[in-house]
């Protein structure tokens, strides 16, 4: 495997409160690839590590022990510009307040690409305006960010990421503020800049379907330790999610595209409940 992303026992451990003896939560050996091109996705329950393993990509914090390499080169070696040019982070939801239009925005994302200047160059502007249309938000380009719905905010901030022209586009719950449709889209979108750009994509997500449709090898944590890691089908399995999520859950095959499909086995006296709704 032609690695883009490696973590070679990777170990952090978050400081506790001096009132209280226990320790903070702890990231564990944690070793696994990236390769070249392709769509990973990072799973598993709340506080299980996801989030830390992206603090730790993005030196957000340092790792402790182990190492982390970017196209064969530690991170902790790399200028935060140079390691910028590389990688574009989707949070979540964008900070608020935050007074700049949907095109400001996006341009932020040539920033790195030359951090001593004070104006856009033409070229920026045109990778920011294809960037826009590749995400469906170039109608709304001079339209302030807080007038936009949730979805509208998720699809300008991945825009701003494509236009930063990164050589690893990480999508953190990039789904979450999104209705059928549009998670439908992104889905669609992530594969797309996949395949047209040879962009290698990481998708943290809760959407155990939606990792399990786009992405080709999957990374399920468990209590800050590598659970397993391999193709979606591989990964999903029942035993392995029952004992990582503390949950009954089934397994299907979607019939169209051969992935796995999980679902909750709920309750009976669930169901009871809902019917006498």
């Amino acid at each position: 495997m032609n690695a883009l992303v490696e973590f070679a026992s990777v170990g952090f451990t978050y400081p506790q409160p001096e009132r209280t003896r226990e320790g903070g939560f702890t990231l564990t050996d944690v070793s696994f690839g990236i390769a070249d091109g392709e769509v990973f996705g990072v799973i598993g329950p709340n506080s299980a590590g996801k989030t830390t393993l992206l603090r730790l990509l993005t030196r957000v914090v340092p790792a402790e022990r182990g190492e982390i390499r970017l196209e064969g080169r530690p991170i902790a070696r790399l200028a935060h510009a140079e390691l910028a040019r590389r990688v574009a982070v989707v949070p979540q939801d964008a900070p608020r307040p935050f007074p700049f239009s949907v095109e400001q925005l996006v341009l932020m994302g040539r920033y790195p690409h030359g951090p001593g200047r004070f104006f856009e160059s033409d070229d920026d502007r045109a990778l920011a305006r294809a960037a826009m249309a590749a995400t469906g938000v170039l109608e709304l380009a001079a339209l302030p960010l807080e007038q936009l719905s949730g979805g509208e905010r998720q699809r300008a901030m991945l825009a701003r990421a494509l236009a930063q022209e990164p050589k690893l586009l990480v999508l953190d719950e990039p789904t979450s503020h999104l209705d059928l449709r549009y998670q439908a889209e992104t889905a669609a979108l992530i594969r797309r800049v996949n395949a047209e750009r040879g962009m290698t994509v990481l998708l943290v997500s809760h959407d155990l379907n939606l990792a399990a449709e786009v992405c080709d090898r999957l990374l399920l944590l468990s209590r800050g330790r590598v659970a397993r890691v391999g193709p979606p089908a591989a990964v999903l399995e029942r035993d392995t999610l029952e004992a990582v999520f503390g949950c009954a859950v089934s397994v299907e095959v979607n019939p169209v595209s051969g992935r796995p499909v999980v679902q909750v086995a709920w309750p009976q006296e669930v169901k009871r409940s809902s019917l006498a709704r």
